[in-house]
């Protein structure tokens, strides 16, 4: 698999992940979602109004969910 960027990530692919990943939505704010899954120390924060996605917040889901990189494209292209 050829390197990827976390950068450009469109908002719909980061909640495509965040669902596969086994987040829900709990809540919205704003132009803020509010996701968690069972057994997050903190929920993951979307930015629905900044798009592409920074590439921050993906590094800190991931820092939050235990994944990496790898994992990332893994479970988003079901690869």
């Amino acid at each position: 698999m050829p390197t990827q960027k976390l950068s450009n990530v469109k908002i719909a692919d980061f909640q495509e992940f965040l669902t596969k990943a086994g987040c829900k939505i709990v809540r919205t704010n704003g132009g803020h979602e509010v996701w968690a899954k069972f057994g997050l120390t903190r929920p993951v924060i979307v930015q629905t109004h900044i798009e592409p996605v920074p590439e921050f917040i993906i590094k800190n889901a991931l820092r939050n969910l235990g994944l990496t990189k790898a994992d990332f494209f893994r479970i988003l292209f079901d690869l």
